[in-house]
């Protein structure tokens, strides 16, 4: 019997473990870097170790430090969570080599399965369909479009579209470059790209007795750079005789490799009416198989009751699944909420977040007991989001009885979350949630191109909700003033003997700029553009505005050098703009500044050159991707102050492109 659990991971994979050993009556070890020491999940584990350093490379990917540390803390089991070294078959041999248990599949499942060249050819000879490997001298015209895939990868890593020949050597070098960073092994391969494929993928869980259940299959189709976004169980392109072939090959999968534990079976499956590149008859095609617990594998708990974190526990102890997985029931959707800003270009962001909360949760980390939201996060209030790991946040889950009720509750949920201080694909999330075509169930991997990312990508709030959270802003900051104010027992603030002066604030929203220039006084309020605006409320944290007899509460908090402010209309952040600016602080015209922290790995011009806009400049590094730095106009480089492997801070000066002749 395990007795005491090391989770070799961080974030809320780390916590969705802890959870289910804690039921358990298992203990619990976490490790941490130095970027993590104030992470939740480090203060909810029973123990905990430093692995010094902050990059993955020095602290979680260190299979050495993380057995020792399971040693030194007198756990006797190893539980690796997804991505690190989840799928690395030397650690998990390492791991039992310590006399520990290991709770995943066997290391030689692992390796089989983990090259995506040698896994394709054993699911070929076990009668899985596949998509013919291309090896990239053998790519013609006849094959275009075609995908660049890492052999030793996943997460989107390593990957590159090809829809011309003249682009597809520039493609590999830059994703074997990718995929040797990233994993270690530079091969690549290639295989048709299918623009309008359906990821499907079957959640299979196996026993050391022989037994494999198919629990369930997952869609998770809408996907930004190869990498899902929005997941769900059941697909709602899967029928019952698609259903029984996909679980059929599933299964071969796993019994063709003696899988044992939890793991993924992916698929791409065509639309009806879609010509099939290889077989005639197959609708689908082998992607790959995760040996590990899958980041969506909530979905698969909500509408099956399991807990595949404890079945993983009790398999490793050797216990034998029932004859039949349970039936899956309603619908459950889950999407991931990032760090980042889809509108430019999916960039990471990092820093404070300052406030964190979902309205409506019915559970955290566990199988709900009744239809509502699940919360899986590994942030909370005051976490940094820093640069040295992925930047999702959370994994939101709506379970409901069909998926309709499901999609609107989440929807629901998600606009009415408080997140303060960093910019995420919450807006992104609704949209495509109350998009006409995903309720329709019409989704597939080119939904982002199909339907518009500036539009999915547009703010639920609009210009006037702007506005009217700008003026409740500068409200609420006047409410502040006057509980400050120690003259005469409070005055208002901007009190003076001429009145009828206006006060101003200015504000800006996305590098556009909003002043509010309003007075307050006996007539009530009086502002600037806003005619038929009635306030019938101003404090500190909360204005009520009434427009056209409506009221809506605005509510507000400040932090340094932000103002978020949340209303039915939406949530806005703020940046109010000092009256008086500071020189040293400007920039010369045509710089480009760090939008983030990050490494420079590539740099593709030089001091003087003439470059025409949209010219790649330079590569940077954050967030375990790469981010192409390109000229925003036709000019020359007169400035290239920094250099290949230097680490930057946002808004460093990363070129200068000149204009002027």
């Amino acid at each position: 019997m395990i007795e005491n659990v090391l989770v070799a991971n961080r974030g809320e994979i780390a916590l969705r473990i802890f959870r289910s050993c804690r039921d358990a009556g298992i203990g619990t070890v976490a490790v941490y870097s130095d970027a993590d020491a104030a992470a939740p999940h480090v203060a909810a584990a029973d123990a905990a170790i430093r692995l010094p350093g902050d990059a993955p490379s020095d602290t979680y990917l260190r299979g050495d430090l993380v057995v020792r540390a399971a040693l030194d803390a007198g756990a006797d089991a190893v539980h690796p969570g997804y991505g690190f070294l989840a799928e690395n078959a030397a650690f998990a041999r390492a791991v039992t080599e310590a006399g520990l248990v290991w709770i995943g599949p066997p290391p030689e499942a692992i390796e089989t399965m983990g090259s995506k060249v040698e896994s394709k050819r054993l699911m070929a000879a076990a009668g899985v369909p596949v998509l013919a490997e291309l090896h990239p001298s053998e790519v013609t015209e006849a094959d275009l479009p075609v995908l660049v895939k890492a052999s030793a990868g996943g997460g989107g890593r390593g990957m590159r579209v090809v829809r011309e020949l003249a682009g597809l050597d520039d493609a590999v070098r830059g994703a074997s470059a990718e995929a040797a960073s990233a994993f270690g092994d530079p091969t690549v391969f290639c295989e048709r790209y299918l623009e309008t494929g359906r990821h499907i993928e079957v959640q299979v869980m196996a026993d050391k007795h022989g037994s494999v259940w198919t629990v369930g299959e997952r869609e998770c189709s809408i996907q930004r750079r190869h990498q899902k976004v929005v997941e769900e169980a059941p697909s709602p392109l899967v029928d019952a005789a698609m259903r029984e072939r996909l679980f059929d090959a599933a299964a071969k999968a796993a019994k063709a490799v003696g899988y044992v534990g939890a793991g993924t079976v992916e698929f791409l499956a065509l639309p009806s009416g879609t010509p099939a590149p290889e077989q005639d008859d197959a609708r689908f095609f082998f992607l790959e198989m995760n040996t590990r617990l899958q980041v969506e594998h909530p979905v698969t708990e909500c509408t099956t009751g399991l807990d595949l974190v404890d079945l993983q526990l009790r398999i490793a102890e050797g216990a034998r699944l029932d004859p039949e997985p349970p039936q899956w029931n309603g619908h459950a959707i889950e999407v991931r909420l990032y760090a980042e800003d889809p509108a430019a270009d999916w960039q990471p962001q990092s820093g404070v977040l300052h406030a964190f909360d979902v309205p409506g949760v019915v559970t955290e980390f566990s199988v709900p007991g009744r239809h509502g939201i699940r919360l899986d996060s590994g942030v909370a209030d005051g976490s940094v989001v820093g640069v040295h790991y992925d930047p999702m946040l959370a994994k939101v889950i709506a379970y409901g009885p069909d998926r309709a009720t499901a999609a609107r509750a989440l929807a629901g949920a998600l606009a009415r979350a408080r997140i303060h201080g960093l910019r995420t694909n919450r807006d992104l999330l609704v949209n495509v949630l109350r998009h006409p075509a995903f309720l329709a169930g019409e989704t597939d991997t080119a939904f982002f191109d199909r339907h518009g990312l500036p539009t999915l990508a547009a703010p639920l709030a609009d210009g006037e909700a702007v506005r009217l959270s700008a003026l409740a802003a500068a409200l609420a900051d006047a409410a502040a003033n006057r509980e400050r104010a120690t003259v005469l027992g409070g005055l208002p603030s901007g009190w003076r003997n001429v009145g009828g002066l206006p006060q101003r604030k200015t504000y800006t929203v996305a590098g556009e700029e909003h002043e509010v220039r309003y007075t307050l006084g006996r007539d009530g309020l009086r502002a600037e553009g806003f005619e038929g605006v009635v306030l019938a409320e101003a404090a500190p944290e909360r204005v009520v505005l009434e427009t056209g007899g409506v009221r809506r509460v605005f509510s507000v908090a400040r932090y340094p050098g932000l103002v978020a402010v949340d209303s039915p209309l939406g949530s806005v952040s703020l940046t109010p703009v000092p009256r008086f600016t500071d020189p040293d602080a400007e920039v010369a015209a045509g710089s480009l500044l760090a939008p983030m922290p990050g490494t420079v790995v590539r740099i593709a011009v030089e001091k003087g050159e003439t470059v025409r806009a949209g010219t790649p400049l330079l590569w940077l590094e954050a967030m375990k991707m790469e981010h192409r730095v390109a000229a925003p106009t036709d000019g020359v480089v007169t400035e290239l102050p920094v250099v290949v492997g230097q680490q930057v801070e946002p808004g460093t000066v990363l070129a200068v492109v000149n204009t002027e002749e």
